[in-house]
């Protein structure tokens, strides 16, 4: 009889107290199944309590240099699941979510996402992650929760870590020439907490801008450098 494939949770965390915390609380019921088989949390430096509330449950921590890309790779390859699934920590995944994985797996999807909302009303973002349904490279970012086969995700190559952002956009954008990507009609709720910061049509401004900046050949350090000066608060 085939063995059932199990799923690896990926988390990179980076001073995320605010955060981390509410995300595990929310996975520790899932840990009873036999489809999960490990909560991965890969600090990248973190000098809040993050480390600390991490070791509070029963997850495995893994240390790393910072960048979202070095630390999903880490964690990927610690990962003893047939299934990775990167999450960020300000999102939080529909009920029954490994239910859903597992059933995109089995019908042929080695990739795939879930549909996205923000924990917001403001109905410029309700516009934005609206587009989250179709399933087009456009239409994609790592807010959105990711699952890949272990062999997939390292046939693609895994995360490249010269990019320090769009490094899940720019890994998916691999993943759509190798497979059938799947985006699951489930919603993902992840956190306006960067518009709130920033302000909501300057942010998404600035996103596109990135966008097309990555679709003319900017290199990874151009797309860093416009982040920097005109998002990191």
């Amino acid at each position: 009889m085939k063995k059932t494939p199990t799923i690896s949770i990926i988390i990179p965390v980076l001073n995320e107290e605010n955060y981390i915390k509410k995300l595990l609380d929310y996975l520790k019921p899932y840990q009873a199944s036999y489809l999960l088989k490990e909560i991965i949390v890969i600090d990248g430096g973190s000098s809040d309590h993050t480390l600390k509330i991490i070791s509070e449950y029963k997850v495995k921590v893994f240390h790393s240099e910072k960048g979202r890309a070095k630390q999903m790779n880490l964690g990927a390859k610690h990962a003893t699941g047939d299934i990775l699934y990167f999450l960020h920590v300000d999102t939080k995944p529909p009920e029954n979510f490994h239910f859903d994985i597992l059933q995109a797996v089995k019908h042929d999807f080695k990739a795939g996402c879930f549909r996205m909302r923000f924990n917001s009303r403001n109905l410029f973002l309700a516009f934005f992650a609206y587009f989250s349904r179709f399933n087009h490279i456009i239409c994609r970012g790592g807010d959105q929760s990711l699952f890949v086969t272990r062999h997939l995700f390292e046939k693609a190559g895994r995360f490249n870590e010269e990019y320090i952002i769009y490094e899940d956009t720019e890994f998916i954008g691999r993943l759509y020439q190798l497979c059938n990507f799947k985006v699951i009609p489930d919603y993902i709720t992840t956190s306006a907490r960067k518009y709130d910061q920033v302000g909501t049509a300057k942010l998404q401004y600035y996103f596109g801008v990135i966008h097309f900046k990555r679709l003319f050949g900017a290199t990874p350090e151009n797309l860093y450098r416009y982040y920097k000066r005109k998002i990191t608060v």
